[in-house]
């Protein structure tokens, strides 16, 4: 049995395989040298060093990742991709440069902010889908409330719009017209009656409650 598949095992035993959000990480120069070990081995394609890779590394860069898109699930989500990614970039890592933990951090804080990047956009994608909606659904309510003025007599619709546009009163629009206030009433009473029933039979049941405010 290889080195590294005796000291992934020994991983599963003491760790387990659950993510747990861990933050530290600390590595002796044995550990170190079989990090080297295990990247020269899966670089040249060794499952079973990335299995070790990923033993030592998925709770570090769980915790990680947790602390930047504070969701549990998502930030699984997002260090399962990392490591199924690892497989296609370890090439890139070089050890003359940064540890390889740290080279683990980097891939992981990259794929939070591109999650996070995808999630404003699916946010603001959906807002603007919404106000749109909104807006038509405004626009929708105007013309049957006009459809529905169009079919009064003129003295009713005249009644509608002083009370309902211009905002006067029963008496302001009784003197504005030379009638009594209780035609007035009775005027707005028919009409708005002759608009809901119009309105109801055009399908556009929601735009009568702005009649009957």
């Amino acid at each position: 049995m290889g080195t590294l598949r005796v000291e992934a095992d020994k991983l599963v035993h003491e760790k387990g395989a659950q993510l747990s959000r861990s933050r530290t990480l600390r590595e002796s120069p044995e550990d170190e040298l079989l990090v080297a070990r295990a990247v020269v081995q899966a670089k040249a394609g060794d499952s079973e060093a990335i299995r070790y890779l990923y033993l030592r590394y998925a709770s570090h860069v769980y915790g990680y990742v947790r602390s930047i898109v504070h969701d549990d699930y998502e930030a699984e989500d997002i260090t399962q991709h990392v490591f199924a990614k690892l497989m296609t970039v370890i090439n890139r890592y070089e050890q003359r440069g940064v540890p390889f933990s740290r080279w683990m951090l980097r891939l992981a804080h990259n794929a939070a902010i591109d999650y996070l990047r995808s999630r404003r956009v699916t946010l603001c994608e959906d807002l603007g889908e919404t106000e749109q909606t909104a807006e038509e659904s405004r626009r929708d309510d105007l013309r049957s409330l006009m459809d529905a003025l169009a079919i009064l007599p003129e003295e009713q619709r005249n009644v509608v719009l002083l009370r309902h546009v211009l905002g006067l009163s029963p008496p302001e629009i009784a003197e504005h017209l030379g009638r009594s206030e209780s035609s007035v009433h009775g005027l707005h009473y028919r009409a708005r009656g002759a608009m809901q029933e119009h309105l109801v039979g055009a399908g556009a049941g929601p735009t009568t409650a702005l009649v009957g405010a």
